[in-house]
């Protein structure tokens, strides 16, 4: 379980494999503090397992399953920043929102407003996923906890503060990038249960 409040840049220094598994190297720093072989880290909001960490570098075998899911093998060039995040502590605080590391699909960026430092970004999300988004709720972009300011269809806006553009990749975003997304966990559950 994740909160959606990014702890670090981290940079790829690779991405290679093909067929049923890929390995993702990642240089980072404040994740590796406590992270062993085996630990959870959410790498723009997809939860990845590390499986070797050497130094500043770790490494993560993702499945096909998360390639396709995610398009990782599309966005992740060495050089790439991700946003990473540990797993939420029973003991800690919940700042952002419940967010389980699961990506439910990708979309794309549709356009970026300046305004005076703070930016309003509209994602254009697929069809099925935009039924979850809800004006004032939560959604996990890449990892991040953002607030659905818009609405409008397949078209949700949030507007990030200048803080979140300093210490994630939306800092450097452009129109056209694919993110991650990670819908409302509370939801798909209460979706579920009103079709029933």
């Amino acid at each position: 379980m994740f909160t959606g409040i990014v702890e670090e840049l981290g940079e790829v220094v690779e991405l290679v494999g093909s067929g049923e598994i890929h390995r993702l190297a990642i240089r980072a720093v404040r994740i590796l503090a406590d992270l062993e072989i085996g630990g959870s880290v959410a790498v723009n909001g997809c939860c990845l397992t590390a499986t070797s960490i050497d130094g500043d570098l770790v490494r993560f075998d993702l499945a096909r399953e998360t390639v396709i899911r995610t398009r990782f093998d599309r966005r992740l060039r060495a050089g790439a920043r991700v946003n990473l995040e540990r797993p939420l502590r029973a003991s800690g605080r919940l700042d952002g929102h419940f967010v389980q590391g699961h990506v439910d699909g990708v979309a794309s960026i549709e356009s970026i407003r300046e305004r005076g430092g703070s930016s309003e970004i509209t994602f254009d999300l697929p069809a099925d996923l935009a039924d979850y988004c809800v004006e004032k709720g939560s959604i996990a972009l890449d990892g991040v906890s953002l607030t659905c300011a818009y609405v409008a269809g397949t078209k949700v806006t949030a507007a990030l503060i200048p803080h979140t553009l300093k210490v994630t990749t939306f800092g450097g975003a452009r129109p056209g990038d694919l993110v991650n997304v990670e819908v409302d966990i509370l939801a798909k559950y209460v979706r579920k249960l009103a079709r029933k």
